[in-house]
């Protein structure tokens, strides 16, 4: 028999020697990089330039560890069967993709969306919103953002009786998304969250040895998720939306994919309803049937 020392151990050995199988000299072959980065084009729209070829190094050695597969080769070999197609795919996914957000990031655009798209959305509908507010965080990741967009929202629904809205979150990356729907954040994330909202919207953890909150319950039953590759024909929304934000994801695209990406995204939006995108994201020269209203704030005409 084994005791829990001895267990230990040869799972302690065994996962050292999963991890000795990729050499840490391991270099990503350019031929390979190539077929790699025309792929990761082909699936999700993300380019990727020889200069990201350390980056992407780096992000799949660990895929390969988890895989116990000791060089590119193997793992290329993989991805591209059936059984990695199935399996494996959705985990590249989630290495390559960037996710990196905040609550209230962009801060003008939220007063934007108080001082102007909110009341000229409720006035172009007569007395107020006869029906939910239709409200879309088209790259959402970890939850930040659509959550922050349900409070913001909320303080309108306080203060009006005839105000109500439904958010939907979306993104490519199965990890972020279930990170959305727990909507458990340590509280250094918490932050740039306005106190008298963190008082409102944030729960504390019963274990004071958890320095985690989470979004209350009214407000998360407000907010649903799912997966959304923008490179699909069909996004599957059987709804139009009255906003769409869509902000530090079309600066992974090259032109032609952000031109594409957003005319579908006017497809799903409401005439004059609003698009925000990131601030360092344009426009300009487009063909699209937006007009400027703001700095990254467009209404659909």
């Amino acid at each position: 028999m084994t005791d829990k020392n001895g267990a230990a151990r040869m799972e302690t050995a065994s996962t050292m020697s999963m991890q000795r199988r990729v050499p840490s000299s391991a270099k990503l072959p350019t031929e390979l990089f190539e077929k790699l980065s025309m792929f990761i084009y082909d699936t999700c729209g993300i380019k990727m330039p020889p200069s990201k070829s350390t980056m992407l190094e780096a992000r799949l050695v660990k895929r390969m560890r988890a895989l116990g597969l000791s060089t590119f080769r193997e793992y290329c070999s993989y991805l591209f069967s059936p059984e990695g197609k199935d399996h494996e795919l959705v985990h590249m996914i989630d290495a390559v993709t960037t996710n990196k957000t905040d609550f209230f990031r962009e801060p003008q655009h939220f007063e934007c969306l108080l001082d102007e798209a909110v009341p000229n959305l409720m006035a172009s509908s007569g007395a107020g919103i006869r029906r939910p507010l239709m409200v879309w965080s088209a790259a959402c990741s970890s939850g930040e953002e659509p959550y922050t967009l349900a409070m913001v929202l909320q303080e309108i629904a306080r203060a009006r009786r005839d105000f109500s809205f439904m958010i939907l979150g979306t993104d490519i990356s199965t990890k972020v998304l279930d990170k959305a729907r727990r909507a458990v954040y340590d509280e250094e994330r918490i932050m740039p969250v306005p106190m008298e909202l963190r008082r409102r919207y944030l729960l504390r953890s019963r274990d004071p040895r958890k320095k985690e909150v989470r979004i209350v319950p009214d407000l998360r039953s407000r907010v649903r998720f799912r997966w959304l590759n923008f490179m699909n024909d069909d996004f599957g929304l059987r709804e139009k939306m009255d906003i769409i934000f869509c902000r530090n994801v079309l600066i992974y695209f090259d032109r032609s994919t952000q031109e594409k990406v957003v005319r579908r995204l006017c497809m799903h939006l409401h005439t004059g309803g609003y698009l925000f995108t990131g601030h360092s994201e344009t426009l300009n020269g487009m063909d699209l049937p937006l007009k400027v209203t703001a700095n990254t704030v467009y209404r659909r005409v």
